[in-house]
């Protein structure tokens, strides 16, 4: 009888832990340390996307006009706007909170890199790109605004 018990108890913990760990989403609008920006994730078909929506100097000093994509290596997208630019594509659950096989496009050097972001907490968030294997990159810990 007291096995039973502990195998319901056991059972009732560890569903109602995996339940919490699935709550955990990237879904939302983050910032990251330097909070020159926020960023939206979203679902873009069955997979994960980011854009840029808002910029704490949303204007080029020099020139007074919007920020532009202006070191993109494509010059036709040099002069899309940075606001609304989607810049993180291709995201796909792989598991323990982390979405994998992503890429994320840095609009301040022009250059793409692969990607992935692991859900640390409800509000924070480890986003990581890398050239060839995630050993070696640059991580940033996101904070979700809402």
């Amino acid at each position: 009888m007291k096995k039973a018990l502990f195998l319901c108890l056991a059972l009732v913990l560890g569903l109602a832990s995996m339940a919490s760990a699935q709550k955990l989403s990237p879904l939302g609008v983050w910032t990251n340390a330097e909070k020159k920006a926020t960023f939206e994730i979203y679902q873009c078909g069955k997979k994960l996307c980011g854009r840029i929506v808002s910029l704490t100097v949303p204007n080029d000093p020099k020139t007074g006009k919007p920020k532009t994509d202006s070191q993109n290596p494509d010059p036709k997208l040099r002069s899309r706007p940075r606001l609304g630019l989607v810049f993180m594509q291709d995201f796909e659950y792989d598991e323990d909170n982390k979405w994998d096989d992503g890429k994320i496009y840095d609009p301040e050097s022009g250059k793409t890199y692969s990607c992935y972001m692991k859900i640390l907490s409800p509000n924070t968030m480890e986003v990581k790109g890398y050239i060839g294997f995630s050993l070696i990159g640059r991580s940033q810990t996101w904070t979700r605004v809402r």
